[in-house]
């Protein structure tokens, strides 16, 4: 039992020590800390720099000196350089700066009106070509080595606008209400204030006049600040003057001691605000996406233009709407699911319109009399312009059955309505309608592939039939007198105009079959 208690009672004792050594190593440090306190107290009450009164806690006049003599250099800048910051132009006016000629050169060739200018007279592919190039050689310029010396330079630049942008005239007025922004005709009148009054705006002041690269080429800067705003930002022979007490201030540390002894933290530190920014790559990005969509647009309003052509040449209109539910319009309720919707209705529009409104009258009439009336010399041509000719005829049922199984009472029409209707609350729907719409997307191009081959079979045996009337022996038809003769027209003319319409037809279908497939 005694050595049991001989236990308890060196337990207790350990517990105690520690809680001794806990307490005293806190009043040691608390101890410490107002030792450093009192050292740094004196190092301010005797430092060449009256800025700061350790006694009272008060800001002496000096203080309010220098940083007037810091704004009456920087005002001017904090005009012109406003919002430069965050200014593209800027980012582009320092890479800029380090390009050479041959550079300079190359990057003209990437603007928007040089493109402009090329795609009047080169096709998209050249076009594209030509871009590609020019953007990897002026990319390959900016290589990794130039980079870093662009961002470095563009971190410099960016200090001296934080630096510049600091709020000089609201800490100012704290020392004298009566000072003007950027006015510097009134003779301000400092008097002591309490430091801590102003200790965390000294602070803030720190975090941009220690990222301020005092040693930088500032001749240099200005010279480039003044290309960029066709003024000069800062009168250069103030701001050199200016250096050498900014470094004075910077290497005493006067204004690190005064906050710290302010706020009673003699460990304090301050973190300097380092842009650090990279500015090439999103440069490059920036210049290759615009290219990117420059001529992707070219190309567009290219692809449009020859639409238009070919609608007015095949249908005398640009303006074509045959479809009743496959539509458009239709396409208004998917996108507020956001969904693609009917993804062929032009092209099924215009070629509804083209076997309605002319296959079935005017080729039906010719390719009648020359299948009916025509002595073939072999049966496989006439066979296959059969074929294809019927193949064309079925297409036309196909797509009015297509269209009309879409509408409200259709059996995909409701069954996609119905699908929609539940969609916001069923996933398993939106997803039913996504499949529907690839199915039914799927089958529009099918019909559309389907007739461009077919319309291109009848138009080889019409393109043929035109060279053998030019024949002096016919090698296709043998009778084209009595063709004639039963027709009413002039063959030529007649085979010519409907296999121009053909032609123009196969083009139009084909930007709609070469865009699906991309």
């Amino acid at each position: 039992m005694a050595k049991n208690s001989d236990k308890a009672q060196s337990g207790d004792s350990n517990i105690f020590q520690r809680l001794l050594s806990i307490f005293f190593s806190a009043g040691d440090a608390d101890a410490e800390r107002k030792k450093q306190l009192r050292l740094l107290g004196k190092d301010l009450g005797h430092s060449r720099f009256k800025f700061y009164k350790p006694k009272t806690f008060e800001a002496l006049p000096g203080l309010g000196r220098f940083f007037y003599e810091v704004y009456k250099t920087v005002a001017p800048a904090q005009v012109t350089l406003n919002n430069a910051a965050s200014s593209g132009a800027l980012k582009a006016f320092v890479i800029e700066s380090f390009l050479g000629k041959e550079q300079k050169a190359m990057l003209s060739r990437l603007e928007d009106d040089y493109v402009l200018d090329k795609a009047k007279t080169l096709s998209v592919k050249d076009l594209q070509e030509q871009v590609k190039q020019d953007m990897i050689n002026f990319f390959s310029a900016l290589d990794a080595e130039r980079s870093v010396q662009i961002d470095t330079a563009y971190n410099v630049l960016l200090s001296f606008i934080n630096f510049t942008n600091f709020d000089y005239y609201f800490l100012l007025k704290k020392f004298d209400a009566n000072i003007t922004e950027r006015s510097f005709t009134y003779n301000p009148r400092f008097e002591p204030i309490s430091a801590d009054y102003i200790a965390d705006d000294v602070a803030d002041f720190l975090e941009v006049f220690l990222a301020l690269n005092l040693e930088a080429d500032w001749k240099r800067i200005f010279a480039a600040l003044k290309e960029y705003r066709n003024i000069d930002v800062i009168q250069i022979d103030t701001w050199l003057k200016l250096i050498p007490a900014l470094n004075e201030v910077r290497k005493s540390q006067i204004l690190e001691q005064v906050v710290r002894h302010v706020k009673q933290d003699p460990y304090m530190q301050y973190t300097p605000r380092t842009a650090g920014e990279r500015i090439v790559e999103p440069y490059i990005d920036k210049i290759k996406n615009q290219t990117t969509l420059l001529i992707q647009k070219i190309a567009q309003e290219r692809r449009g233009s020859k639409i238009e052509e070919l609608s007015k040449a095949v249908f005398g209109t640009t303006v074509i709407l045959r479809m009743k539910n496959y539509t458009e319009k239709a396409n208004m309720v998917f996108a507020k699911k956001m969904l693609g919707g009917f993804t062929q209705t032009a092209a099924l529009n215009y070629l509804k319109a083209y076997l309605m409104d002319y296959f079935k009258k005017d080729i039906r009439e010719l390719v009648d009399i020359l299948l009916i009336r025509g002595q073939w010399a072999t049966n496989i041509q006439s066979q296959q312009l059969s074929d294809a000719y019927h193949a064309m005829l079925e297409v036309s049922d196909l797509i009015i059955q297509f269209d009309e199984n879409l509408a409200e009472d259709g059996d995909q029409g409701s069954r996609l309505r119905v699908a929609l209707n539940k969609s916001d609350r069923d996933k398993d729907a939106l997803k039913y309608v996504r499949q529907m719409l690839k199915d039914i997307n799927d089958k529009a191009a099918g019909i559309i592939s389907k007739s461009a081959i077919n319309l291109i079979a009848i138009g080889r045996h019409l393109r043929s039939m035109i060279d053998d009337l030019s024949k002096p022996h016919h090698e296709m038809i043998l009778n084209w007198r009595e063709i004639e003769s039963v027709s009413g027209k002039p063959l030529r003319d007649y085979i010519t105009e409907t296999y121009k319409k053909i032609y123009y037809m196969v083009q139009l279908l084909q930007f709609y079959v070469k865009e699906d497939k991309e």
